[in-house]
């Protein structure tokens, strides 16, 4: 793993405003500490710089790894994952009142599916924090 400057990780957080650019957990909420992840992952020739790198919770960052792209489940076809600097969030996912993310393009179907994101301990705990406004 590739050491990254203090500068460029505070750059990071910063843009993300605490929250996982994934599933946009606040780190404030989480036991674990959120991590900086490389999009596109260094064994796929992915860079250290800030363009390929976003602020991602213990449990993205484990379940994402290392794929770039999964299969739909509704087309069968290869999508791309969900990509913080290209893709705008909105566009693909809703939070919805009672915690689930609403997957709504195939990219959103692979990224919630091998993320995991409406995993029931997640989506329970989303609809506690949405509940009290801090979600």
């Amino acid at each position: 793993m590739t050491y990254i400057p203090e500068a460029v990780r505070r750059k990071v957080v910063e843009r993300a405003a605490g929250r996982c650019e994934y599933c946009r957990w606040h780190q404030d909420n989480t036991f674990y500490t959120h991590e900086i992840d490389h999009i596109y992952a260094e064994k796929h020739g992915g860079q250290t710089v800030e363009v390929n790198l976003c602020f991602a919770c213990f449990d993205c960052n484990r379940f994402k790894g290392s794929d770039l792209c999964s299969l739909d489940a509704v087309t069968g076809q290869i999508v791309s994952l969900f990509h913080p600097r290209r893709d705008q969030w909105d566009d693909h996912f809703q939070m919805q009142t009672k915690g689930r993310i609403m997957l709504l393009t195939p990219t959103a179907r692979v990224t919630g599916q091998l993320l995991n994101f409406n995993d029931t301990e997640f989506v329970a705990e989303r609809a506690r924090l949405l509940a009290i406004g801090i979600y």
